[in-house]
């Protein structure tokens, strides 16, 4: 089975018509200057050197607000990526993007150039969220784009935030819900942290934002994974890549001021999700559980055991359980057995 090989290309607040509460795009993505098609180019070359394995390479601008520049630079930049897919270097394009830039123009814009996902950064599906985090557009963009990209052939993509400015955990439900029905492919989920330089830090600052725990934000994280799941709906992305300056706020470097950071923060909700399935089976049984067998595809073993083991020392510690997890290739990903191997009444016989 061919891999899938990312090539990112970051184009911070290039044609960004808003300056978002909790958004300095330079600071994320470590980028001051203006790209250029040459820059494109030179991206491009670099990662090709270093994928030797066959795979499915795929481009992507990242940025959020790629159809908000000005049509002859996207086209610049399209057409230094689109020279790899003829040479049948590249096999996709990707780009992200505002709700309110994309009309049927700009679709067929990027049909021409062979773009094939476009993730809209929709963070919220209230309206007042929205304003109050300086978006600078309603759900309504987001139907509508949401619907004119799936329309034209698209797959379709979307961005969701999790502890916006006087967002509450009924918020970010409803806005998955919201989601599901517009039959995305796939959602990156980013719990907020609260970044230098941005007007954010200064509500933080003076005490009118208080921003998430990482427990909180897990939380919150595992029930929006379990409804995306439901509905087959892929969560690519939980959290924001760390990286020198997306670090620990205690780091020197780091650019974040506050909010839940953690380096393995997908790890974290998917071990909490695994959890809980173990936890619900040995509720539902009428004896005293001491031992429980968990058997799962080798991908999942890590996030059964949890960072850490925490999920074995949680389960030792709270209700007195021995985990013991073990691996089948034959175990479809996400799926598990379970087997409850002891129980205390085994000792008193």
């Amino acid at each position: 089975m061919s891999k899938q090989y990312i090539i990112p290309i970051f184009v911070p607040h290039l044609g960004c018509p808003n300056d978002c509460i909790f958004c300095n795009q330079k600071s994320i993505s470590g980028q001051t200057k203006e790209v250029t098609k040459q820059d494109v180019k030179n991206t491009i070359e670099e990662h090709l050197k270093y994928i030797k394995e066959p795979s499915k390479v795929e481009i992507a601008f990242f940025g959020g607000s790629f159809t908000a520049i000005e049509q002859e630079k996207q086209i610049e930049l399209l057409e230094a990526a689109y020279e790899y897919i003829k040479q049948k270097k590249v096999d996709s394009i990707r780009i992200s993007t505002r709700p309110d830039c994309i009309d049927r123009k700009i679709l067929k814009i990027l049909k021409k150039y062979k773009v094939k996902t476009i993730e809209l950064g929709v963070q919220s599906a209230n309206d007042y969220i929205l304003k109050r985090a300086g978006r600078g557009h309603n759900f309504k963009d987001v139907k509508k784009a949401s619907r004119l990209i799936r329309l034209y052939g698209f797959c379709l993509g979307h961005q969701m935030m999790v502890g916006l400015p006087e967002s509450t955990h009924f918020d970010e439900i409803n806005t998955a819900k919201q989601l599901i029905k517009l039959k995305p492919k796939m959602v990156r989920i980013y719990p907020v942290l609260v970044i230098k330089n941005t007007k954010l830090e200064k509500e933080y600052n003076e005490g009118h934002y208080k921003a998430l725990t990482v427990v909180q934000a897990v939380e919150t994280c595992k029930e929006l994974v379990k409804l995306f799941a439901k509905k087959n709906i892929e969560v690519i992305r939980i959290g924001l890549q760390p990286t020198d300056t997306i670090s620990n706020p205690k780091n020197q470097e780091s650019e974040v001021v506050a909010g839940p950071f953690h380096p393995a923060f997908r790890q974290l909700v998917e071990a909490g999700i695994w959890n809980d399935v173990i936890v619900e089976k040995i509720k539902k049984l009428n004896v005293k559980v001491k031992e429980v067998e968990v058997t799962v595809n080798p991908l999942d073993q890590n996030n059964v055991i949890g960072q850490n083991r925490d999920n074995i020392n949680n389960l030792k510690e709270l209700y007195d359980v021995d985990l013991v997890v073990k691996t089948d290739e034959n175990i479809k990903q996400g799926k598990s057995k379970i087997e409850i191997t002891k129980v205390y009444e085994d000792f008193v016989d």
